[in-house]
């Protein structure tokens, strides 16, 4: 469980790296400009930890399944080796589907413009600056959303069935409630994932001609930015271990800087008491 979760802060951690700095500088600085080399580089990153995130969390529905479904092999089945073969290969994934995406894009004719009204580079804003034809860029980005999506939706929506009939067929109430529990913690995280990749998917190629530029990028930056905020909150407050760590951590840097503050308020008092004894 706690692989899957470093997978999943990984993939937030550089997701956040690669769009929150330029942001700042826009908002900051002004520093407004990018070069079409760091776009697609960036273009690159983000859509390589959406359709990675998105196998994550399919990932993490294996964990309560097994979980619950398996309980005596669970050591057996998720073994070391097999958790980091399914997030190499969920990576080698992103990284296959979306490649061939940064060529078609790359290979663009671009004349008419150069302003994206986006915080970030993505795939469609940047094909729209284009003179050429984006038909393929659009199918082809269709085409890897519904296969992803669609895949990795219905291998959770099995995992969570099998987990829902398993746990149904338990004689103990406590039991059923804290198999509920455990799960509730990842619905929540899919929830959040999906359902704003559906909404930015579909308010993009269907609601983009009805919408100011300001309702744009708004949307563009809680697609980004929404799971990033809440998966550390939603899994710091479901997941007790976690959580009580994180308590730990902090009171033990709040005793830490107290301490530290006696101890200069003394070390005053000492120097004080010296002069006014000299």
């Amino acid at each position: 469980m706690y692989y899957f979760f470093a997978m999943l802060s990984f993939t937030d951690l550089v997701m956040c790296s690669s769009t929150i700095p330029k942001a700042l500088c826009i908002f900051r600085f002004h520093l407004k400009e990018i070069s079409f080399k760091e776009c697609l580089v960036q273009m690159f990153f983000i859509h390589t930890l959406t359709v990675m995130e998105s196998g994550v969390l399919m990932l993490m529905a294996l964990d309560p399944y097994v979980a619950t479904c398996y309980p005596l092999h669970y050591s057996t089945i998720l073994t070391n080796p097999v958790i980091a073969k399914a997030g190499f290969t969920t990576f080698l994934r992103a990284v296959l589907f979306i490649i061939p995406l940064i060529f078609i894009t790359k290979q663009l004719p671009y004349w008419r413009g150069n302003i994206i009204y986006h915080t970030y580079c993505d795939q469609l804003s940047l094909a729209k600056l284009s003179c050429g034809n984006i038909k393929v860029n659009v199918v082809y980005g269709l085409m890897v959303a519904l296969q992803i999506g669609g895949f990795d939706i219905l291998c959770i929506t099995v995992s969570y069935t099998m987990i829902l009939r398993a746990v149904v067929s338990l004689s103990s109430a406590d039991a059923r409630q804290r198999a509920f529990s455990t799960c509730t913690a990842h619905i929540c995280a899919i929830v959040f994932s999906y359902s704003r990749a559906f909404f930015c998917f579909f308010f993009n190629r269907f609601g983009s001609h009805k919408t100011p530029s300001s309702c744009h990028i708004i949307v563009a930056n809680i697609y980004v930015l929404l799971p990033l905020t809440m998966n550390p909150i939603v899994y710091g407050i479901k997941t007790k271990q976690i959580g009580d760590c994180v308590i730990s951590i902090l009171s033990d840097s709040k005793d830490t800087k107290s301490h530290s503050t006696w101890k200069k308020y003394n070390s005053r008092k000492t120097q004080r008491g010296r002069k006014e004894g000299k």
